[in-house]
């Protein structure tokens, strides 16, 4: 029995010291990421050029506790050359008729109602291609109903954009969290978002990463056409990822920023659309490639969960009465100093939450790796993903398998 508990011992200290050297690197990565990623408002504005017109593609469904804040905050806009496409997408609440009272107000603003979208195209795809075929900006920033943004920050995009000769810039918003499940689960997803899609790398020409965040990227009417505007996603759940990629993949001169200070975003409600937007991140990956899914799944598990998972065995483990008990015990309890702590860094300098909320990451951790790898459980089931009031279903047509 003592034998069987050493070799069970010296596994898990394995896995462990596995698990220790990744959050070492995240910590490290992330750090270095907040330090060095350029911002929203930094950038040498001593080069007069004229502006070019900007046309705000806004679509929104069943947004009529947002909706009114963001065309408030676009509204007052400092930048003198720019239209509002809002698109009602639609909505079965106040959100086409709050669209239309401001647009009667303010002749910036052009209100459409979109047609049901046709088959094959996730929803909110769809109503950026209809505004797409009624703006007439040589700039198209897009955003989210859910998106509040500073006064000066469309002057701030545009400038990047223009004095650094960009093809596209995408800002890292503040994401904003309304209830305690995301306060203590956003901190673990944005860890991953800032080694994975860090604008390190996504500025990188040598880097093949590429993407953009949905509640604010702006990119030029050419680049857009270019790489087929939203008809070549047209059936991608995270749509604005594989647009970056797009773009990326184009070789087009794209720039990541970090926008906290000029813009707040919402990424979840409550627990519902919280679970449900962890679904809609893994299964289109599923479908994309079946076994990296899995192993993402797998890996996620072991990353953010299975040291505290494992904590139950440590009383067992003492039966082996040897050194690899002490070794197992300081391997277990450093990687847990180490999931708490840099998940305590990404909340104070990421999301902008208490530290204190890094003290859940058992239940953070337990939530993302379950909702992972329940979406794989069901990807192939009808209407798998659930998202703004509609139901999605994934298949191999719309995500080859590589």
């Amino acid at each position: 029995m003592e034998l069987a508990f050493t070799i069970a011992n010296l596994v898990i200290a394995a896995i462990m010291a596995g698990i220790i050297g990744v959050w070492v690197y995240f910590l490290a990565y992330m750090t270095k990421s907040f330090r060095q990623a350029p911002t929203l408002e930094s950038f040498d504005r001593s080069g007069a050029s004229p502006l070019p017109k900007v046309s705000v593609i806004l679509p929104a469904r069943n947004e009529e506790l947002y909706i009114a804040r963001c065309l408030d905050s676009l509204l007052a806009q400092d930048y003198s050359n720019f239209e509002i496409i809002a698109i009602n997408d639609s909505s079965t609440d106040r959100t086409g008729e709050i669209m239309k009272e401001y647009a009667a107000r303010d002749s910036r603003l052009v209100h459409v109602n979109a047609p049901a979208k046709p088959e094959g195209w996730a929803g909110k795809n769809w109503a950026c291609h209809e505004g797409y075929l009624r703006a007439k900006g040589e700039v198209l920033l897009f955003t989210d109903a859910d998106t509040k943004h500073s006064p000066s920050a469309m002057s701030f995009a545009v400038g990047q954009l223009v004095s650094q000769n960009l093809d596209a810039l995408t800002a890292v918003p503040r994401l904003i969290c309304n209830d305690f499940w995301t306060k203590i689960t956003l901190p673990a997803l944005a860890i991953f978002l800032h080694t994975r899609f860090s604008p390190l790398r996504v500025n990188d020409p040598n880097n093949k990463t590429g993407y953009f965040f949905g509640s604010f990227f702006a990119i030029t009417r050419s680049t857009y056409e270019a790489v087929g505007t939203h008809v070549g996603v047209r059936q991608e759940l995270v749509e604005d990822g594989a647009l970056g990629g797009k773009v990326k993949e184009g070789k087009f001169r794209m720039k990541m920023v970090r926008g906290e200070r000029q813009i707040e975003a919402v990424w979840a409600r409550d627990l519902p659309t919280l679970w449900h937007g962890l679904r809609r991140l893994m299964i289109p990956l599923y479908y994309q490639n079946r076994s990296g899914a899995n192993m993402m799944a797998a890996a996620v598990f072991f990353i953010l969960f299975a040291p505290f998972a494992l904590l139950p065995y440590l009383p067992a483990a003492t039966l082996s009465n040897n050194v690899t008990f002490q070794i197992l015990l300081g391997l277990q309890l450093a990687a847990i100093a180490l999931i708490i702590s840099t998940t305590a860094v990404q909340c104070r300098l990421g999301v902008f939450e208490s530290p204190a909320y890094a003290l859940a990451s058992p239940l953070s951790g337990a939530l993302i790796s379950f909702g992972f790898l329940s979406a794989i459980a069901d990807a192939r089931k009808k209407g798998a993903v659930s998202w703004r009031d509609r139901q999605y279903t994934v298949n191999e047509s719309q995500h080859p398998i590589h």
